[in-house]
This record gives C-alpha cells, sequence and structure tokens, in this order.
C-alpha cells in the first residue's frame, strides 16, 4: 500500500504535475505575499487538498478560522496514513484521532485519542466555542461530540489500514491484550516503527495556518498520530504550544513530525516567540529545529521534525531537521504551490 502523504497527489484533482517535490522545489525561496493577505499554507505537498478547501473561505474575505476548519474538514475526508478515520491504527487496531484549532483571540480547542468520530477538528472547535474547556481526550470527548450531534462512525478500518495492519502484526509478532512475552519485556512493546514499509517516516501531521483579508490569523492541526502506535499515545498535534501556536499580533506555526520531540521544546510556541524577538518565519522555524537538535544530535539523525510558520506581514517560512519537508501555499491567484523546506541535516 502507498498511503504516504505524498502519494496523495497521484489522487488529487489539486494535485501540480510534478515528480518529485525535492527536485522541482529545492531551493525555492520563501515565497512573500501582501499583508493584506489572504493567504494558507498548509505542511506537506498534500496540504493541496487542505489549501483547495480553505481557499474560497479566504477569498470571499470569510475568516481565517472557518479556511481552517475547512482545510482540516478537507484532508480527515482523505483516506490516507496519517489523518482521519481512514489512517493507521494503533498497534491493538483501534483508530484515534487528535485535533485542535485555534483563532485570533487566542481561543482554543483541543481533543485526543478521539474515536469513531470523522471530524476530530470540528470537535474540537465546538469545545472551544461552547465550553470554558480547551482539552478533552478519549471517551469524554466522544460523548462531547455525541452530544453535540456528530455521528459515530462504524469503526471498521478502511481497506488500506486493515492490510496494512496485518502486515504491521505479523513483522512485529504483536497480540493484542494477550500478549504475555511484550508485556513481560523492557517496556512493554513492540512501539510504533519510525518508518513505514515505503520507507517514510511514520508521521504527517496535516497543519494549516491561515490569514485573511482582515489581517487574522488562525490555525489548526489534525492527525490519526503515528501507525500501530501504543495505544493512548498522543503526539504534539492537539497540544497547544506544540502541534499549534497562534498569537495575531505576531504569526502563527505549526508542525509535523516526531510529536514527542515538538513536545519537549513547546516548538510552536518557540517559533512565534522567536518571531516575536525579530527572526523571519523561517529562521524563527530553523531555530526551534535546532533547539530539537542540541538536545540529542546523535538520534536526530533517526526521525523528522518540520515547522512551518506565517507572520502578520505575510511571510511565510519553513524548515526541518531532515530533507524532505515540504509545504502548500495558497495567495492571490488561488494556485496551491509545494516548496520543498531547508534541513538541518542533507
Amino acid at each position: 500500500m502507498d498511503t504516504n502523504r505524498r502519494s496523495f497527489l497521484r489522487l488529487s484533482a489539486f494535485a501540480l504535475p510534478f515528480t518529485r517535490v525535492n527536485q522541482l522545489f529545492a531551493g525555492a525561496p520563501a515565497p512573500r505575499v501582501a499583508a493584506a493577505g489572504p493567504v494558507v499554507i498548509s505542511t506537506w505537498d498534500s496540504g493541496q487538498i487542505s489549501n483547495a478547501a480553505a481557499w474560497p473561505v479566504l477569498e470571499k474575505g470569510g475568516r481565517a478560522l472557518d479556511a481552517v476548519e475547512q482545510a482540516a474538514i478537507a484532508i480527515e475526508n482523505d483516506i490516507n496514513c496519517c489523518v482521519g478515520l481512514g489512517g493507521n491504527p494503533d498497534r491493538d487496531g483501534h483508530v484515534t484521532l487528535d485535533a485542535c484549532i485555534m483563532d485570533e483571540k487566542s481561543n482554543c480547542g483541543a481533543v485526543a485519542f478521539l474515536e469513531r468520530i470523522k471530524h476530530p477538528v470540528s470537535v474540537a472547535r465546538k469545545l472551544m466555542e461552547t465550553t470554558p474547556h480547551v482539552f478533552l481526550v478519549g471517551a469524554g470527548a466522544q460523548q462531547f461530540a455525541l452530544a453535540n450531534g456528530f455521528k459515530l462512525e462504524s469503526g471498521k478500518l478502511s481497506p488500506d489500514a486493515a492490510k496494512e495492519y496485518k502486515k504491521w502484526l505479523k513483522k512485529a509478532e504483536y497480540k493484542p491484550v494477550i500478549n504475555i512475552e511484550h508485556k513481560q519485556s523492557k517496556g512493554h512493546g513492540p512501539f510504533a516503527p519510525a518508518r513505514l514499509d515505503n520507507g517514510d517516516f511514520n508521521h504527517d501531521t496535516m497543519g494549516t495556518l491561515a490569514l485573511d483579508a482582515q489581517g487574522n490569523l488562525s490555525g489548526m492541526c489534525t492527525t490519526s498520530g503515528m501507525g500501530f502506535k501504543m495505544r493512548g499515545r498522543v503526539g504534539d498535534s492537539p497540544v497547544i504550544g506544540a502541534g499549534l501556536f497562534v498569537d495575531n499580533e505576531i504569526g502563527a506555526a505549526t508542525s509535523s513530525g516526531q510529536g514527542e520531540e515538538v513536545i519537549r521544546v513547546a516548538g510552536t510556541h518557540l517559533v512565534v516567540e522567536f518571531m516575536r524577538n525579530g527572526s523571519s518565519p523561517e529562521e524563527a522555524c530553523k531555530k526551534a529545529v535546532e533547539r530539537i537538535v542540541k538536545r540529542d544530535p546523535e538520534r536526530a539523525k533517526t526521525f523528522q521534525v518540520g515547522f512551518l510558520a506565517i507572520n502578520k506581514q505575510g511571510e511565510v517560512g519553513a524548515y526541518s531537521v531532515q530533507p524532505g519537508f515540504a509545504y502548500t501555499i495558497t495567495t492571490g491567484d488561488g494556485k496551491g504551490k509545494v516548496v520543498a523546506s531547508k534541513s538541518y541535516l542533507s
């Protein structure tokens, strides 16, 4: 199965005609747009799916918050490895979803370990707008969703996910719940593999940031998490200040990659603070990546983290640990353009 995020381009009507992002866009300068906007940016080349859903909202003068929610809904509807109910399950065979959303007034909502609900980002927004709370998880998040009119889905794995899960079970020799051998082992492994069978890193979160015509920023982050993860594992995606942070005075940032590493440095909050202190979006992302690498340079060779940011002037930038991270930007012409980020390692 080819479920990695980059494979979406073959399936999407919004895909650019290119073979490899790195070949086409390597070394491309960070695009700049007018401060008046609007502009929308999303992680990865599959961000074209999200941007195409967000752009009509922005083009009509709509609110950035509405745009990023539509971006999330579009990618959550797509069948892929790492976002939505079609994604790869945890090691016990269940798909669990994480998402957060944040507006220009620092209002935010997040859900994690949410099962059988198709659009976690909309649940997160409903939480943000109708309760005093920020974060709900697990059964409580599901109960809240059902009480607010969200449909309980079947929980059946998508054909692609079922196929990959069956392959992983054979390779890992993992028997859900009753695996005595692994329960007796150190750490109760096996844990999520660092890479998928096709060689891609096992984490392709979708994060979207938008600047609307009124000059306001909002963002979202949504994922099904690492495939075959330990049950209950939550990464950075729904954590405000890790997977997403918006400061309407300064800028916004989102992340994708090894969530544990982003959480350790409160990565997106760090990026925004670097911008507050005068760094451009790309420089801010670079400094945050360097903070992560500095903690354990040798281990950094084994994982990917990428940051994507936008400031109030509409300048965007990205930076990653490993080569291969890309983002999609849509501005005045409404056409998504894919840009490969610079990286710490070559």
